[in-house]
């Protein structure tokens, strides 16, 4: 065993700690650590490794490297593997492996559970402690990152309200015509796998259907849950599918049976787990509410294959989205990890995830996303997507046939460019458990490593049981759940009240008040004719009067670059009579203006306002210290970071600043890294240039003094033994090849001294080399303490604004 490595071997700027450079020849570690530059990421990675290879540790390890430098993972686990990642214990302790540990494991082991989970310990603690890590590093590990696993379909762990994915998309993905094509086609694909119906896009009514009713409300920015979903399929809003009318292409009666199949999946029982919890929302999922990396494992072993190919793609769609609205940057801004990509990329076939998952490959790079695949067998997978593949991890394989099958994928990959076939061939007949061959095509020759030992406690799959008790013992993040209430109306009727008081909105044209019970109108309730009055869509029912202000602040600060406008809408209680109004207790208004209607919805009962809402001199009051509200309450909240100097945008908060503070921080501890590089890349090559000419002098000497010795020692050898048995008596011959000995002898002293001032020069280089490096390592360190923010206390900046304009203080209408 080579020696033990130390964190400042390996905790080193920019670089994962993968394990150590293995020698196949010897079957020994080689000195120093495996460091795997995060960057190279960017250009993807492919784990494949038959099933006890450790492929499963590997890829753990690179997403704890992932997480304690700061970048959040997606991670897709269809076998329960990666929930490990929450067995994190920083005691080591006997009690913390406890539960862990099975009876029947005991029992095989002739011990109890107490001293199965004793031996687990020490295990741990001895294997941590053998690849220099051990408590701190765990540690800092839960420091650095949350884990989370999500369950849809389950409220085993933290449950998805997956459908309300079907919300439109952002605005900057609808603007563009090509991305919202994809988006819509892949959706569609999702929901009739989800029923069984494998559709061609260009070919399957059912598809065309689903894909013109999605893009048609997506386009305006409208959602389209499942519920609307199947009303329009009914009657769809519509009357054309391309030149045709829309019966002839899709009668009402088979338009009913695609109907009644969303329908059935809608109300059947298991499906009421798929409308609860968060909503599927990738930015959400990678960071907490103060702005936390997270490790979010998205569980789907208990998923049937149809339902783990609708999330999947959902999940890839929603994925795809996210990364579109992040601007570029050349550092790893976060992971999406794939285990078991089977079926989900295949090379034939055209599955609702493949396209989604392509197009990560060709296009996440540019966004700061790495994504990372595991498999058994490269054969799984598209050679388009291989082609995108930069980083290969290649384990051990069962049989000669999947590796051939894996050398034709590589060779396909790399062009040609690298190792031999041969060469790979060899190397990959001779590796064992935990020896992988690391293919970077960023990095020089490829290289055999064994992976480190994991911080993560490796247990196996969690059942269904342990997920749901970690989850429980994790605390929930504030407003984690709620569902989607519009989800589960049946026959979408919010959205139909909706519907029909289109046009009739507050940027409509003016309509009479309609009649109300009673007879009473909401024009007799004795209010000034110069009162606006605006209502709250919701139907027949009770209405209470509130204040509505509208209006606007302006902020400039050209010292700071700040020139920002921000639009007020908040509603405040109706004082009564000799009250002052409180603007600073309104709420904001917690809806679209354009959704407020100029008339009151059919069957609307007002009740009747304060009396002082009848005075047309309170109303210019309220209107006045409404001006005053926003002049001198309305400050502008921004953060700024001691250790950058940033400072927040309007409209991002402090979670929206930490996020962006972090993938800043490494983008420059990125060009820092770049830059100490640059400055010792000459001098370092030139010192290793010395060492190698000294290492090749030493040998060359000492190859000489080998060989001098020798012959010195032969030509001694024979005139003594000439001397001595040799028929002939001593002549001048004999004493002559006693003196050419003598004089080899004599040149072998001479060749020792050579070879003595040669190992002098070559301590003397490596002693160069070795200053030189920790020159570099103290600049690396200098680099990484200059830019870390992450976890600084944040500096709230107020500014005031310069300009306010009101718009109006209107009377809304609210439904009790």
């Amino acid at each position: 065993m080579a020696d033990t490595l130390q964190p400042a071997d390996y905790e080193k700027l920019g670089l994962f700690y993968l394990g150590r450079p293995w020698d196949l020849d010897g079957d020994v570690p080689r000195p120093g650590a495996l460091l795997y530059d995060s960057r190279d990421l960017l250009t993807h990675a492919l784990c494949v490794g038959m099933t006890g290879s450790g492929k499963t540790g590997l890829c753990i390890g690179l997403l704890e490297e992932a997480a304690i430098d700061g970048v959040p993972a997606l991670v897709i686990d269809p076998k329960g593997d990666l929930g490990n990642l929450l067995l994190t214990f920083p005691d080591l302790a006997p009690a913390d492996f406890l539960p862990w540990v099975e009876e029947e494991a005991a029992q095989r082991k002739g011990m109890s559970r107490e001293d199965l989970a004793a031996s687990e310990a020490k295990k741990w603690r001895d294997g941590l402690a053998s690849w220099g890590e051990g408590p701190d590093r765990i540690r800092r590990l839960r420091d650095a990152a949350e884990v989370t696993i999500y369950t849809p379909g389950s409220t085993a762990g933290r449950p998805l309200a997956v459908l309300a994915s079907l919300a439109a998309p952002p605005a900057a993905l609808r603007e563009d015509a090509e991305m919202l094509r994809e988006r819509v086609t892949t959706t569609a694909a999702g929901l009739l796998g989800l029923l069984g119906i494998e559709a061609d896009p260009v070919r399957s009514r059912e598809h065309i259907l689903l894909s013109t009713l999605l893009e048609r409300a997506w386009s305006a920015g409208a959602a389209l849950d499942l519920p609307n979903l199947v009303a329009q399929v009914q009657r769809p809003p519509i009357a054309k599918v391309g030149v045709m009318e829309l019966d002839s292409f899709y009668p009402e009666k088979d338009r009913f049976e695609l109907a009644m199949a969303l329908n059935n999946l809608l109300a059947s029982p298991g499906f009421a787990s798929w409308l609860q919890g968060e909503p599927l929302d990738v930015d959400r999922m990678l960071y907490t509410a103060e702005g936390k990396p997270r490790i979010a494992i998205c569980s789907i072993g208990h998923l049937s294959e149809r339902e783990r190919m609708f999330f999947v793609t959902l999940l890839l769609d929603q994925t795809l989205a996210w990364v579109r609205t992040r601007p570029g940057t050349s550092s790893l801004r976060a992971v999406l990890y794939m285990d078991e990509v089977f079926g989900y990329l295949p090379p034939v076939a055209e599955p609702p995830s493949k396209r989604p998952l392509l197009t990560l490959l060709k296009q996440a790079r540019a966004f700061g996303l790495g994504v990372v695949l595991a498999t058994q067998n490269p054969v799984d997978l598209d050679y388009k997507g291989l082609t995108n593949i930069g980083t290969w991890f290649l384990g051990r394989l069962q049989a000669d046939r999947d590796k051939q099958r894996l050398l034709d994928g590589l060779e396909g990959a790399s062009g040609g460019a690298g190792p031999s076939r041969q060469e790979l061939d060899a190397t990959l007949s001779r590796l064992r458990n935990r020896l992988f061959l690391l293919h970077d095509v960023h990095a020089g020759a490829p290289v055999v490593f064994e992976t480190r030992w994991t911080l993560s406690y490796l247990r196996g799959p969690l059942t269904r049981q342990e997920v749901r008790r970690l989850s429980a013992e994790g605390s929930a993040e504030d407003g984690a759940s709620g569902g989607i209430a519009a989800a589960t109306t049946a026959g979408g009727d919010g959205a139909a009240a909706a519907a029909s008081t289109a046009g009739a909105t507050a940027g409509g044209a003016t309509a009479p008040a309609s009649a109300v019970a009673g007879g009473i109108t909401s024009a007799s309730l004795s209010l000034p004719a110069t009162v606006v009055q605006l209502w709250e869509p919701g139907g027949a029912g009770e209405y209470r009067a509130a204040l509505l202000g509208k209006g606007r602040a302006r902020y400039r600060d050209a010292r700071k670059g700040i020139e920002h406008a921000e639009e007020v809408a908040v509603v405040a209680t109706i004082p009564t009579e000799g009250e002052e109004i409180d603007w600073l207790a309104a709420q904001p208004l917690g809806r679209p203006l354009g959704e407020l209607l100029r008339r009151a919805p059919d069957g609307a009962v007002p009740a009747a306002p304060p009396d002082a809402a009848s005075r047309a001199g309170a109303w210019r009051a309220w209107e006045s210290t409404f001006k005053r509200h926003l002049k001198n309450d309305r400050a502008l909240t921004l953060w700024r970071s001691p250790s950058l100097g940033e400072l927040s945008r309007p409209g991002e908060g402090e979670r929206e600043l930490r996020i962006r503070l972090g993938e800043q921080a490494r983008g420059m501890r990125a060009a820092q890294l770049d830059a100490v590089r640059a400055r010792w890349a000459k001098r370092a090559e030139s010192a290793q240039t010395k060492v190698a000419k000294a290492q090749q002098v030493v040998a060359t000497q000492e190859g000489q003094l080998h060989g001098q010795q020798m012959s010195t020692a032969i030509s001694v050898g024979a005139t003594v033994l000439s001397a001595l048995f040799g028929r002939k008596k001593l002549t001048l011959g004999t004493l002559g090849r006693a003196t050419t000995a003598a004089r080899g002898a004599g040149r072998a002293m001479q060749e020792k001294q050579d070879v003595d001032t040669a190992r002098q020069r070559l301590a003397t280089a490596q002693a160069e080399l070795a200053e030189l490096e920790r020159q570099m390592a103290a600049d690396v360190a200098a680099a990484d303490v200059a830019a870390r923010p992450e976890g600084e206390t944040l500096e709230e900046v107020r500014l005031a604004p310069r300009e306010v304009e009101v718009d109006a203080v209107s009377l809304l209408w609210r439904r009790v």
